[in-house]
């Protein structure tokens, strides 16, 4: 915020309405620059570590498009690397078949609901330390999946 109030009352005033920072006018241009460098690195320093997904022994860098499993580099496909950032992003909510078909696959998809299934055990096979008991990607009967 940029004003020519100069009391505390303002200045606090000004910053409990929401304002990263106050500067009263006069000012010089370097102090200017300064303070918008500084507001830059809080923000930049935040989204950095918002682009790091973790979920026990898993971590996706949404700014790779990577993933590794106990530190070791994964592969995935492009379906398979969407369909767990989708669900790292929404931990314990359940999606249903159509749900994910309508997110990763978009509305105008023409097939069958069972390629969601698919997609789900090649996942299983890639993050699970056993593909037949999941821990990650769980099966909610009757509904759909769950991640976590």
């Amino acid at each position: 915020m940029v004003s020519a109030r100069d009391t505390e009352t303002d200045r606090v005033l000004g910053l409990e309405v929401g304002a990263d920072d106050y500067l009263v006018k006069p000012f010089g241009m370097r102090e200017l620059v300064a303070r918008c460098r500084a507001l830059l690195r809080r923000s930049t320093s935040h989204i950095a570590r918002d682009r790091v997904l973790e979920h026990a022994n898993l971590r996706l860098f949404q700014e790779e498009c990577r993933v590794t499993r106990d530190g070791l580099e994964v592969n995935l496909s492009p379906k398979e690397y969407r369909l767990l950032e989708l669900f790292m992003l929404n931990p314990r909510r359940v999606w249903s078949r159509d749900q994910l078909l309508e997110q990763l696959w978009g509305i105008d998809y023409f097939g069958d609901s069972k390629t969601v299934d698919v997609h789900i055990r090649w996942l299983r096979e890639k993050l699970e330390a056993s593909p037949s008991a999941p821990v990650h990607l769980v099966t909610v009967r009757g509904f759909g999946y769950r991640f976590g």
